[in-house]
């Protein structure tokens, strides 16, 4: 259920940013970068976008998500990697889906053993393209 108010959080914060930033424009398609730390449900994402565009009457645009993987890089010994998120336990996910840096407490680098790494791709929600006419 959580996820389901998340997603609808996250929705309204796209929407009413598009109607404000493109206000007097017909939306025609709008592309979402989803970082694959926050754990969104895509399909819950894209549906809330829609409803809320149908309630605000602002039309039905086309939504297009892209997924972000997750990349690390070790600060100790450099070494760059994606970590396999489906080998890592649910309820681990969804404390990464609140508070993605807590990866820290739970991933050591694979080659080295250190947990002083930086998250280079995967975190956050983002608008990345918004077509109108």
């Amino acid at each position: 259920m959580w996820f389901l108010v998340h997603e609808w959080a996250l929705s309204e914060s796209i929407v009413s940013y598009i109607e404000e930033s493109y206000r007097g424009k017909k939306i025609l398609e709008i592309s979402i970068g989803l970082g694959e730390l926050q754990n969104i449900d895509e399909e819950i994402l894209v549906f809330s976008i829609k409803e809320l565009f149908k309630l605000r009457k602002l039309g039905d645009p086309k939504i297009s998500v892209k997924r972000i993987p997750t990349k690390l890089r070790c600060r100790s010994c450099k070494y760059t990697w994606s970590p396999n998120l489906s080998e890592i336990p649910e309820e681990l996910i969804e404390v990464f889906h609140f508070v993605p840096e807590a990866i820290h407490s739970y991933l050591r680098c694979p080659r080295c053993g250190s947990r002083d790494y930086e998250i280079l791709s995967g975190r956050g929600v983002y608008i990345e393209k918004v077509v109108f006419e």
